[in-house]
């Protein structure tokens, strides 16, 4: 649109997030970005509005407002049935133009780091790839940096506490540091979020069956569209749940002795537990001994499970920030000041190939116990 004007700061309006949907069924971390966009609003003293594309979806609509969206933009055409770059850029953008949101959420998956900057570039506003955290209110960001970082506390009092922009920290220098971006002389403010990174909130009928849905008209013609899905084929893969898993067993370069030994021992140990999976420190996959996949950390996935297992890692803040929040985490190290029994609720110090086997042999003798 030839008067939308992107540094009026005044006329952008509500928190905005983009639900990312694949035959019909909603990819898990949308619904993790409308309970983060929620707080966000909620902050803001804005809106939170969703924005569904595809064909025949109106059905997954209030499934986003049971974790916190107030309306759900829905944009329906069978152009839009399969993902393409040029057909979501051009609805987006159009929707954006019109309706002007203040922030604009992306799920960081791959067809959200595809889509992200291209939308970016055409509304000529500023994108933050990859973010593992979020803040509107100055205090709470405060409060983050007091708990993450090692700022002085006469730097937090100093902050402009009138801040509203959207503070968007993302891991840089491969993990080494974090920075925080924000985005001031344009709207709106985007974001691509990292999956994993925050929680999902608990499912609210009333607020499901409260959600207002607007039906938007799209305008998509062939013109528009560069590229055409000629056939979809799926690859059978065997992938990595470590964002689904209830029990992780992790392991770092204190298996590197006897890596075969080590990687043996963990697998053992995490057949013990229903639902676990193997994850590593970035020491164990730059190594070679795990896939990508398997990795837990700033540069890797962020997991949540009911258990988690280090084995041989030694803790530095890059591992701890993807694995700090598990329920019960415990750690097994030779060094008694390794960092990684700071954030665990049990520290076994002991090489661990000694030590594991000690623990299988136990989990075992208490379920034959019962």
């Amino acid at each position: 649109m030839a008067d939308f004007n992107n540094t009026n700061l005044a006329d952008f309006h509500g928190v905005w997030v983009f639900c990312e949907q694949r035959q019909g069924t909603l990819q898990p971390t949308v619904l993790e970005l409308i309970s983060e966009g929620r707080k966000l609003a909620d902050d803001l003293g804005e809106e939170l509005c969703a924005l569904l594309l595809g064909d025949n979806v109106e059905g997954i609509a209030k499934e986003l407002g049971a974790y916190g969206a107030d309306k759900v933009f829905l944009c329906e055409d069978a152009k839009l049935a399969t993902y393409t770059t040029d057909a979501y850029a051009k609805v987006i953008c159009d929707v954006v133009m019109d309706k002007k949101p203040e922030i604009m959420l992306i799920a960081a998956t791959n067809i959200g780091r595809d889509l992200g900057p291209r939308c970016a570039a055409r509304l000529h506003t500023g994108l933050t790839a990859d973010c593992t955290h979020l803040d509107v209110d100055v205090e709470k960001y405060a409060a983050f940096l007091a708990d993450a970082s090692t700022l002085p506390a006469e730097q937090l009092a100093a902050l402009d506490r009138s801040d509203r922009n959207l503070k968007m920290t993302r891991p840089a220098f491969g993990g080494h540091l974090m920075a925080t971006i924000i985005c001031p002389r344009f709207r709106p403010q985007m974001a691509t979020v990292r999956p994993g990174v925050l929680k999902k909130g608990e499912y609210d009928e009333a607020k499901a069956n409260a959600v207002k849905v607007e039906k938007l008209a799209v305008s998509l013609s062939d013109a528009d569209l560069q590229t055409k899905v000629v056939e979809i084929v799926k690859e059978a893969k065997e992938l990595v749940d470590l964002t689904g898993a209830e029990v992780v067993v992790s392991v770092g370069r204190g298996i590197s002795k006897d890596v075969d030994k080590g990687l043996a021992l963990a697998q053992e140990l995490a057949a013990e537990f229903e639902g676990s999976v193997i994850g590593g420190s970035r020491a164990a996959t730059d190594a070679g001994w795990l896939t990508a996949d398997h990795q837990v950390g700033q540069t890797g996935k962020t997991v949540h499970p009911k258990l988690y297992i280090a084995l041989g890692i030694s803790g530095a803040i890059q591992h701890r920030a993807g694995m700090q929040d598990s329920e019960c985490i415990i750690a097994v190290n030779k060094a008694d000041t390794a960092p990684i029994f700071d954030a665990a609720d049990y520290g076994i110090c002991g090489d661990l190939f000694k030590v594991v086997p000690m623990m299988i042999d136990a989990i075992r003798a208490a379920k034959n116990a019962k």
